[in-house]
């Protein structure tokens, strides 16, 4: 039995599968989890998400940005952008089903002494805060009210954590964080805007995991929605997402052992 974690697929299907081609994954013994952004702008968020709900005794995922924009398109909050390739998934007979199935999804998993987000964490959170506040999120997407949920999620503000933060506010801050989070600013607040690579980066602003108050150090994290970071394995981080919908590749890493596939992006996806 193996425990297989994959990257950003964003409807890439045919990637995916070459991807669980080549780890050789087994539903009846392996587990598979799933970095979020399941679906949105490959050409296959469709059979993603059967394939996903198909085989969901033996898959872990979390939400990804995508997928909570999907979400809102799908319940009339916002419209589709130019670049969303849902229309399928919209118009399929099971659409019901699956988005039921990707609105109970969580926004953070913690198993076997490793924790899987999409984006990233704040450095004044630990381990016990983080899933706390994935709950807190689970809670309002599955409750009667979770179209208030996701009508509020929208704006880049508040940019900081507080305790003391109203319930929409407080909301916002997880989902900005858990599924958006790529740098911050010195003083600890979230940067929306910076999206390139390491080298790039602006001196005014840190990577999330490289903020030297982060209190999960400790904690190995895997995470992917930053593209242009690459592949990067190094002091308990593991980011995975290396860019198949834009034409570069399909990652997973065995969770056991951290050996790392990856495929070439099928050209049928893009």
């Amino acid at each position: 039995m193996a425990t297989y974690v994959i990257g950003d697929i964003q409807g890439c299907y045919y990637s995916f599968l070459k991807l669980l081609k080549k780890i050789n994954f087994t539903p009846r013994k392996d587990n598979l989890w799933l970095v979020g952004d399941l679906i949105n702008r490959g050409n296959g968020s469709l059979q993603v998400l059967r394939w996903c709900y198909k085989h969901k005794s033996s898959v872990k995922a979390i939400l990804g940005n995508h997928d909570l924009h999907a979400l809102a398109a799908k319940y009339n909050i916002i419209p589709l952008d130019n670049d969303d390739t849902l229309d399928k998934l919209f118009k399929a007979k099971d659409s019901e089903k699956l988005f039921d199935w990707l609105r109970s999804l969580p926004l953070a998993h913690y198993e076997k002494k490793h924790l899987m987000v999409h984006a990233g964490v704040l450095p004044n959170w630990n381990l016990k805060d983080i899933l706390q506040l994935s709950r807190e999120v689970s809670k309002s997407l599955l409750g009667k009210k979770y179209i208030t949920l996701l009508k509020n999620m929208y704006g880049n503000e508040p940019s900081q954590w507080s305790n003391t933060l109203t319930k929409n506010h407080r909301l916002r801050v997880v989902i900005n964080t858990l599924t958006r989070l790529r740098a911050l600013k010195k003083n600890g607040a979230i940067d929306f805007s910076y999206k390139g690579e390491l080298k790039t980066m602006p001196k005014n602003l840190i990577p999330w995991f490289e903020h030297p108050k982060r209190r999960t150090k400790k904690t190995p994290i895997i995470f992917g929605h930053w593209s242009a970071l690459g592949l990067v394995v190094k002091d308990n981080i593991f980011a995975i997402d290396t860019g198949c919908v834009w034409g570069r590749s399909l990652t997973a890493i065995e969770l056991e052992s951290k050996h790392i596939f990856s495929v070439k992006t099928d050209k049928k996806d893009i």
